[in-house]
């Protein structure tokens, strides 16, 4: 792990691995265990994991360890209408406004989906993914946008995407982030709608399935 905060190192990687299911709701976790495999102290994770906690995310359990909020189907087609409402048409701005001279960042951020997908690195490909995501609706300036879409996606439950990188198909779905920013950056707002709507959906598809071998 980087030495930049490894608190917000921890959170970054118990974030994902909560989306992902690498972190399984009704399961006990221990800062200890889960420190070890991380290779940090236990400090850092107990913060991380307190943090997810007062974000509803996790909750404590007395003398034992940390537990993950259960989600049902009704939590989660709420939260993939909230993200409709809010990611699509931010999507569309962008290309109204035009990306000028920020084309290379996402193409970067691009190609780091592309390789995780390609590694079937589950946990990395949602790392980029949110990245990317995160860092084109910062664009517009409106920092509660940005924080209320963050909380919406660290509350997404996408099991199956481990599933689907062990078939290989990860790929498919990587490429979309380029056709995406191509769109956006051709200032093509029909195709931004369309693909962003098309991307989202994976969330409450595919994406969201179990994981089966």
């Amino acid at each position: 792990m980087r030495r930049v905060s490894l608190r917000e190192q921890a959170l970054d990687v118990l974030r994902q691995a909560l989306v992902s299911g690498e972190i399984k709701p009704g399961d006990i976790y221990s800062a200890a265990a889960l420190a070890e495999r991380l290779g940090v102290s236990n400090s850092p994770v107990r913060e991380a994991m307190l943090t997810l906690v007062h974000e509803g995310l996790m909750e404590a359990v007395p003398n034992r360890g940390f537990r993950v909020v259960p989600l049902s189907d009704a939590d989660l087609d709420e939260i993939y209408q909230l993200r409709l409402l809010l990611e699509v048409p931010a999507m569309v701005q962008l290309a109204e406004r035009g990306i000028a001279g920020e084309r290379e960042r996402f193409e970067l951020l691009a190609q780091d989906i592309e390789q995780a997908a390609a590694d079937r690195d589950v946990i990395r490909f949602l790392e980029a993914d949110r990245a990317f995501h995160l860092e084109l609706l910062g664009l517009l300036g409106n920092a509660r946008l940005v924080s209320i879409v963050a909380n919406l996606r660290d509350q997404t439950r996408l099991y199956g995407l481990k599933a689907l990188a062990r078939q290989d198909k990860l790929g498919a779905s990587a490429a979309e982030h380029r056709q995406l920013l191509a769109a956006i950056d051709a200032g093509d707002a029909s195709a931004v709608d369309r693909l962003a709507r098309a991307h989202l959906e994976h969330t409450r598809s595919e994406w969201a399935g179990t994981d089966q071998q």
